[in-house]
Protein backbone atom coordinates (compact mmCIF):
# COMPACT_ATOMS: atom_id res chain seq x y z
CA UNK A 1 0.00 0.00 0.00
CA UNK A 2 1.55 3.28 -1.21
CA UNK A 3 1.84 6.32 1.21
CA UNK A 4 -0.91 9.20 1.03
CA UNK A 5 2.60 11.43 0.46
CA UNK A 6 4.87 12.66 -2.43
CA UNK A 7 8.57 13.47 -1.76
CA UNK A 8 9.55 15.99 -4.21
CA UNK A 9 13.10 16.89 -5.00
CA UNK A 10 14.63 19.95 -6.84
CA UNK A 11 17.84 18.82 -8.85
CA UNK A 12 20.31 21.65 -10.20
CA UNK A 13 23.14 19.20 -10.62
CA UNK A 14 22.50 16.94 -7.74
CA UNK A 15 22.41 13.73 -9.55
CA UNK A 16 24.86 12.39 -6.42
CA UNK A 17 22.42 13.68 -3.66
CA UNK A 18 19.51 12.93 -5.20
CA UNK A 19 20.42 9.29 -5.80
CA UNK A 20 21.17 8.91 -1.96
CA UNK A 21 18.33 10.99 -1.15
CA UNK A 22 16.20 7.82 -2.69
CA UNK A 23 17.72 4.96 -1.02
CA UNK A 24 16.01 4.31 2.05
CA UNK A 25 12.63 5.05 -0.17
CA UNK A 26 10.52 1.70 -1.44
CA UNK A 27 7.90 1.51 -4.11
CA UNK A 28 5.56 2.65 -1.59
CA UNK A 29 6.19 6.14 -2.01
CA UNK A 30 5.72 8.46 -4.88
CA UNK A 31 9.19 10.31 -6.25
CA UNK A 32 9.51 13.21 -8.04
CA UNK A 33 12.66 15.14 -9.36
CA UNK A 34 12.84 18.37 -10.57
CA UNK A 35 15.73 18.39 -13.04
CA UNK A 36 16.61 22.17 -13.93
CA UNK A 37 20.57 21.97 -14.95
CA UNK A 38 20.21 19.78 -18.60
CA UNK A 39 21.80 17.04 -16.70
CA UNK A 40 19.96 14.09 -18.87
CA UNK A 41 22.40 11.55 -17.70
CA UNK A 42 20.08 11.44 -14.49
CA UNK A 43 17.43 9.72 -16.65
CA UNK A 44 19.88 7.02 -17.28
CA UNK A 45 20.58 6.50 -13.56
CA UNK A 46 17.18 6.84 -12.39
CA UNK A 47 15.77 4.04 -14.60
CA UNK A 48 18.25 1.98 -13.00
CA UNK A 49 16.36 2.14 -9.81
CA UNK A 50 13.01 0.05 -9.48
CA UNK A 51 11.01 2.62 -7.50
CA UNK A 52 7.89 4.68 -8.02
CA UNK A 53 9.89 7.86 -9.74
CA UNK A 54 8.97 10.60 -12.05
CA UNK A 55 11.87 12.46 -13.77
CA UNK A 56 10.85 15.85 -14.79
CA UNK A 57 13.16 18.13 -17.08
CA UNK A 58 12.72 21.61 -16.70
CA UNK A 59 14.14 25.28 -17.44
CA UNK A 60 15.59 26.40 -14.70
CA UNK A 61 13.18 29.67 -13.47
CA UNK A 62 13.94 28.99 -9.76
CA UNK A 63 13.13 27.17 -6.74
CA UNK A 64 9.45 28.30 -6.16
CA UNK A 65 8.61 27.55 -9.95
CA UNK A 66 9.90 23.77 -10.08
CA UNK A 67 7.45 23.48 -6.87
CA UNK A 68 4.53 24.85 -8.54
CA UNK A 69 5.56 22.52 -11.68
CA UNK A 70 5.52 19.27 -9.76
CA UNK A 71 2.60 20.17 -8.47
CA UNK A 72 1.14 19.43 -11.35
CA UNK A 73 1.83 15.98 -10.93
CA UNK A 74 1.04 15.06 -7.78
CA UNK A 75 -1.48 12.55 -6.89
CA UNK A 76 -1.72 12.26 -3.07
CA UNK A 77 -3.08 14.56 -0.71
CA UNK A 78 -0.12 15.49 0.51
CA UNK A 79 3.37 16.22 -0.96
CA UNK A 80 7.22 17.30 0.74
CA UNK A 81 9.60 18.79 -0.48
CA UNK A 82 13.57 18.46 0.03
CA UNK A 83 16.59 20.23 -0.87
CA UNK A 84 18.82 17.02 -1.97
CA UNK A 85 20.83 18.39 0.77
CA UNK A 86 18.95 17.12 3.21
CA UNK A 87 19.81 13.56 5.03
CA UNK A 88 18.66 11.32 7.68
CA UNK A 89 15.11 11.19 5.85
CA UNK A 90 13.32 7.99 5.95
CA UNK A 91 9.87 6.30 5.37
CA UNK A 92 9.26 6.58 8.93
CA UNK A 93 10.09 10.44 8.88
CA UNK A 94 7.50 10.70 6.13
CA UNK A 95 4.84 8.97 8.33
CA UNK A 96 5.71 11.33 10.92
CA UNK A 97 4.98 14.35 8.49
CA UNK A 98 1.23 12.49 7.70
CA UNK A 99 0.43 12.00 11.29
CA UNK A 100 1.28 15.37 12.09
CA UNK A 101 -0.54 17.12 9.50
CA UNK A 102 -3.67 14.82 10.23
CA UNK A 103 -2.98 15.82 13.83
CA UNK A 104 -3.39 19.42 12.86
CA UNK A 105 -6.32 18.98 10.90
CA UNK A 106 -4.86 20.11 7.36
CA UNK A 107 -5.29 23.76 9.00
CA UNK A 108 -2.29 25.21 8.41
CA UNK A 109 0.22 26.22 5.52
CA UNK A 110 2.99 24.56 5.65
CA UNK A 111 5.33 21.63 8.34
CA UNK A 112 8.58 22.03 9.02
CA UNK A 113 11.25 19.77 10.62
CA UNK A 114 14.11 20.86 13.45
CA UNK A 115 17.54 21.13 11.87
CA UNK A 116 19.71 19.34 14.27
CA UNK A 117 22.92 20.42 13.09
CA UNK A 118 22.46 24.61 12.12
CA UNK A 119 23.39 27.07 14.15
CA UNK A 120 21.32 30.19 15.47
CA UNK A 121 23.14 32.04 12.88
CA UNK A 122 22.06 30.13 9.99
CA UNK A 123 18.41 30.03 10.78
CA UNK A 124 16.30 30.96 13.23
CA UNK A 125 14.42 27.71 14.93
CA UNK A 126 11.85 27.49 17.70
CA UNK A 127 11.82 26.84 21.25
CA UNK A 128 13.14 22.80 21.31
CA UNK A 129 11.43 22.37 24.14
CA UNK A 130 7.88 23.05 22.36
CA UNK A 131 6.93 19.49 20.32
CA UNK A 132 4.55 22.20 17.69
CA UNK A 133 5.70 25.93 17.60
CA UNK A 134 4.52 28.45 15.33
CA UNK A 135 7.01 30.29 12.95
CA UNK A 136 6.56 33.14 10.48
CA UNK A 137 8.05 31.20 7.54
CA UNK A 138 9.36 27.41 7.02
CA UNK A 139 13.06 26.43 5.87
CA UNK A 140 12.47 25.91 2.09
CA UNK A 141 14.74 23.10 2.31
CA UNK A 142 12.09 21.12 4.13
CA UNK A 143 8.52 22.08 3.18
CA UNK A 144 5.37 19.41 4.26
CA UNK A 145 2.07 20.57 2.37
CA UNK A 146 -1.25 19.66 1.98
CA UNK A 147 -2.31 19.64 -1.62
CA UNK A 148 -5.66 21.93 -0.54
CA UNK A 149 -4.06 24.82 0.72
CA UNK A 150 -1.17 25.06 -1.73
CA UNK A 151 -3.37 25.42 -4.21
CA UNK A 152 -5.46 28.13 -2.21
CA UNK A 153 -2.28 29.99 -1.56
CA UNK A 154 -1.94 29.69 -5.61
CA UNK A 155 2.03 28.02 -4.58
CA UNK A 156 4.76 30.11 -4.95
CA UNK A 157 5.06 33.13 -6.50
CA UNK A 158 7.45 32.62 -9.21
CA UNK A 159 8.52 36.20 -9.57
CA UNK A 160 11.36 34.53 -6.69
CA UNK A 161 13.92 33.17 -8.53
CA UNK A 162 16.12 32.03 -4.98
CA UNK A 163 15.57 33.63 -1.74
CA UNK A 164 12.31 34.75 0.33
CA UNK A 165 9.98 32.80 -1.53
CA UNK A 166 9.31 30.70 1.60
CA UNK A 167 8.65 33.29 3.76
CA UNK A 168 6.34 35.23 1.30
CA UNK A 169 4.27 32.05 1.08
CA UNK A 170 4.15 31.52 4.69
CA UNK A 171 3.36 35.14 4.97
CA UNK A 172 0.65 35.20 2.26
CA UNK A 173 -0.89 31.96 4.42
CA UNK A 174 -0.88 33.44 7.74
CA UNK A 175 -3.44 36.55 6.19
CA UNK A 176 -5.56 34.04 5.37
CA UNK A 177 -5.73 32.27 8.66
CA UNK A 178 -3.32 29.47 7.81
CA UNK A 179 -0.19 29.02 10.08
CA UNK A 180 3.13 27.80 9.64
CA UNK A 181 4.19 24.97 12.32
CA UNK A 182 7.83 23.85 12.89
CA UNK A 183 7.91 20.19 14.50
CA UNK A 184 10.68 19.71 17.20
CA UNK A 185 10.18 16.00 17.44
CA UNK A 186 10.97 15.60 13.45
CA UNK A 187 14.80 16.17 13.52
CA UNK A 188 16.86 15.98 10.14
CA UNK A 189 20.05 17.43 9.23
CA UNK A 190 20.89 20.05 6.27
CA UNK A 191 24.05 20.43 4.68
CA UNK A 192 23.35 24.09 3.58
CA UNK A 193 24.47 24.83 0.16
CA UNK A 194 26.02 21.57 -1.00
CA UNK A 195 23.21 20.26 -2.96
CA UNK A 196 25.14 21.59 -6.29
CA UNK A 197 27.93 19.54 -7.70
CA UNK A 198 30.79 22.66 -8.84
CA UNK A 199 33.40 22.35 -11.08
CA UNK A 200 36.24 24.68 -9.75
CA UNK A 201 37.11 27.14 -7.79
CA UNK A 202 35.46 30.27 -10.43
CA UNK A 203 32.02 28.03 -10.92
CA UNK A 204 32.39 28.16 -6.94
CA UNK A 205 32.76 32.31 -6.90
CA UNK A 206 30.46 32.93 -9.59
CA UNK A 207 27.80 30.54 -7.60
CA UNK A 208 28.52 32.93 -4.59
CA UNK A 209 27.93 36.37 -6.74
CA UNK A 210 24.53 34.76 -8.31
CA UNK A 211 23.38 33.65 -4.64
CA UNK A 212 24.44 37.83 -3.39
CA UNK A 213 22.69 39.09 -5.96
CA UNK A 214 19.54 37.19 -5.66
CA UNK A 215 19.32 37.42 -1.76
CA UNK A 216 19.13 41.06 -2.30
CA UNK A 217 16.84 41.07 -5.55
CA UNK A 218 14.24 39.27 -3.53
CA UNK A 219 14.61 40.66 -0.21
CA UNK A 220 13.32 44.31 -1.98
CA UNK A 221 10.77 42.46 -3.82
CA UNK A 222 9.63 40.87 -0.18
CA UNK A 223 9.25 44.27 1.38
CA UNK A 224 7.72 45.82 -1.84
CA UNK A 225 5.03 43.25 -2.45
CA UNK A 226 3.78 43.08 1.63
CA UNK A 227 4.50 46.64 2.99
CA UNK A 228 4.50 48.96 -0.47
CA UNK A 229 7.29 50.37 -2.61
CA UNK A 230 7.58 53.71 -0.17
CA UNK A 231 8.25 52.06 3.06
CA UNK A 232 11.06 49.59 1.08
CA UNK A 233 12.32 52.54 0.04
CA UNK A 234 12.69 54.23 3.45
CA UNK A 235 13.81 50.55 4.91
CA UNK A 236 16.49 50.21 1.95
CA UNK A 237 18.21 53.65 1.45
CA UNK A 238 20.79 53.40 4.37
CA UNK A 239 21.75 50.25 3.02
CA UNK A 240 21.91 51.46 -0.83
CA UNK A 241 23.76 54.82 0.69
CA UNK A 242 26.40 52.23 3.13
CA UNK A 243 26.62 50.21 0.11
CA UNK A 244 27.44 52.48 -2.05
CA UNK A 245 30.68 54.03 0.51
CA UNK A 246 31.94 50.48 0.74
CA UNK A 247 32.34 49.96 -2.79
CA UNK A 248 33.89 53.60 -2.87
CA UNK A 249 36.46 52.75 -0.05
CA UNK A 250 37.32 49.17 -1.47
CA UNK A 251 38.01 51.22 -5.17
CA UNK A 252 40.58 53.41 -3.14
CA UNK A 253 42.10 50.54 -1.09
CA UNK A 254 42.14 48.10 -5.00
CA UNK A 255 40.12 45.52 -3.11
CA UNK A 256 38.65 44.10 -6.41
CA UNK A 257 36.98 41.29 -4.58
CA UNK A 258 35.35 42.89 -2.28
CA UNK A 259 34.34 46.31 -4.51
CA UNK A 260 32.64 43.32 -6.96
CA UNK A 261 30.98 41.69 -4.04
CA UNK A 262 28.85 45.12 -2.96
CA UNK A 263 28.62 46.04 -6.31
CA UNK A 264 27.13 42.93 -6.62
CA UNK A 265 24.27 43.80 -4.15
CA UNK A 266 23.92 47.52 -5.58
CA UNK A 267 23.23 46.66 -8.94
CA UNK A 268 20.63 44.02 -7.36
CA UNK A 269 19.02 45.92 -5.42
CA UNK A 270 18.78 49.12 -8.05
CA UNK A 271 17.47 46.14 -10.65
CA UNK A 272 14.50 45.10 -7.87
CA UNK A 273 14.26 48.94 -6.86
CA UNK A 274 13.16 49.47 -10.84
CA UNK A 275 10.84 46.61 -11.32
CA UNK A 276 13.38 44.13 -13.22
CA UNK A 277 12.93 40.50 -13.43
CA UNK A 278 15.57 38.53 -11.26
CA UNK A 279 16.93 37.41 -14.56
CA UNK A 280 20.72 36.90 -13.44
CA UNK A 281 22.06 33.65 -13.98
CA UNK A 282 25.45 31.90 -12.97
CA UNK A 283 26.49 32.75 -17.08
CA UNK A 284 25.79 36.28 -16.40
CA UNK A 285 28.89 36.61 -13.88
Amino acid sequence: MTLNITVVLISHKSKKKVLKFIENFSEKISVIVIENSADYTIKEDLNKIKKNIKLIFSENKGYGSAINLARKSVNTDYFIVFNPDVYDVSEDILKKFLDMGKKLNDEYACIGPRYINISKKTLIQSNENKEIDTLPSISGASMFFNKKNFDLLNGFDENFFLYFEETDYCLRAKKKGLKSYQINSIKLNHDVGTSTTIANEEEKKKLNYLHNWHFIWSKFYFFKKNYGFLISIIYFLPILIRTNIKIFYFRILSKHEKRKKYQIRYNALISSIKGLKAYKRINNF
